[in-house]
């Protein structure tokens, strides 16, 4: 088959690498590009394809099956269209083929896809299907990150097709990548931007999936695991409920006077042993700030006044902080106004929805003063006892 990869003895990776796409659902950035990963398995009796391509790189998914004479079955693990979108020209090409997902997958392949319902099969939790010397096992995980996800384990090989979980957006030449911090931070990215809003939930997935033998994790996003265990560990800290002895700052200055307030309190929290992660929020990626909230504990908006309100970018952080579920204990907000306003209780309630303690802001007007700078080391040092009370370290 040409342009395949092998993965093992007649499991092949069919999918497209692409290297240039910079943003993904027009929200999230992608510095090195992305991968949709689809995958050949080819038994004794049936042949199966588990998941697709993007639509924008159909031909290329055709070109890997070139020589593929039939398929008996397209698992869909996930209906979104990164991952389904070229299910409708594998069945076209491919008439004797069955697509295989959950109950709520059929209805949104149909919907988004307009796909025949006579050619879907549901399965269900833990049902299995035979190839012939391979068997195919779905394991639903609702949730990651939409209602009707599942990931396929292939028992006689012990890997496990993980659809989005475990995955990263990573563009790299080779299927094993071997700078494991690379696809680590990689995958941090992606859990942090796509999957952190429903970290309970995949808490418990990943309980179920350590139950079962895995030697590789083939993900339908980025570089595939043949070292399983980091990466599983690494899943489990994130969406654990422990936090790290960590500030994130992101913050936006007009005339300078937040800005002082900023780099005072970096250094006032500094002092009181405490990380700082700063966002100059004119500038940053998001994707970074939304890893720095994985599991940090405390968040410090930093704003300006703008008319009555917070700065526009620091009310899309505050959105996107809410949006986003992280695991937050504690927030405030910095800022100074020229003359009147409520961005502090803007802010607030931006943010309502992640049942933290918000701890008393400090606004200035104008520029700091020496009372304002006090009021800076006392929400630092509130910020350190909050932290000292917790046992956060």
């Amino acid at each position: 088959m040409m342009g395949s990869r092998k993965l093992k003895e007649n499991i092949f990776w069919v999918g497209a690498v692409d290297w240039d796409r910079r943003v993904f659902d027009s929200l999230i950035p992608l510095p090195d590009g992305t991968s949709y990963n689809a995958y050949l398995i080819k038994g004794t009796d049936k042949t199966a394809l588990v998941d697709t391509v993007d639509p924008s790189m159909v031909s290329i998914l055709m070109s890997h099956l070139k020589d593929v004479d039939s398929i008996d079955f397209i698992i869909s693990n996930h209906a979104e269209q990164d991952h389904s979108g070229a299910i409708p020209h594998i069945l076209e090409r491919y008439k004797d083929a069955r697509v295989i997902t959950t109950p709520k997958g059929k209805g949104l392949l149909a919907e988004h896809l307009h796909l025949d319902n006579e050619r879907i099969i549901t399965v269900n939790d833990r049902e299995t299907l035979s190839l012939g010397d391979k068997t195919l096992e779905f394991i639903h995980t609702p949730w990651v990150h939409w209602p009707e996800t599942m990931v396929t384990y292939l028992r006689e090989d012990r890997i496990l097709f993980s659809c989005d979980l475990f995955g990263s957006h990573l563009a790299v030449s080779d299927l094993f990548y071997h700078e494991e911090w690379k696809v680590c931070e990689a995958a941090k990215r992606y859990y942090a931007e796509v999957m952190m809003p429903f970290r309970t939930t995949i808490r418990k997935h990943i309980e179920k999936i350590k139950e079962y033998k895995i030697d590789m994790i083939a993900p339908s996003h980025g570089p595939i695991h043949k070292c399983p265990d980091c990466i599983i560990q690494s899943h489990a800290e994130w969406v654990s409920d422990s936090v790290s002895n960590k500030v994130v700052l992101p913050y936006v200055s007009m005339h300078g006077s937040t800005q002082l307030m900023v780099d005072y309190l970096t250094e006032s929290l500094s002092l009181n042993g405490i990380t700082v992660e700063r966002f100059n929020l004119v500038t940053t990626d998001i994707g970074k700030l939304a890893m720095a909230l994985v599991d940090a504990a405390t968040i410090v908006i930093g704003t300006p006044t703008v008319l009555i309100g917070a700065h526009p970018l620091a009310v899309y952080a505050s959105f996107l902080s809410n949006a986003l579920r992280p695991k937050l204990r504690f927030a405030s907000i910095i800022g100074s106004f020229g003359w009147g306003g409520k961005a502090a209780e803007q802010i607030t309630g931006l943010l309502s929805d992640l049942k933290l303690e918000i701890l008393k802001p400090v606004i200035v007007k104008g520029k700091p003063k020496y009372e304002g700078y006090r009021e800076l080391d006392r929400l630092a040092s509130e910020i350190a006892n909050k932290h000292k009370e917790q046992g956060i370290s």
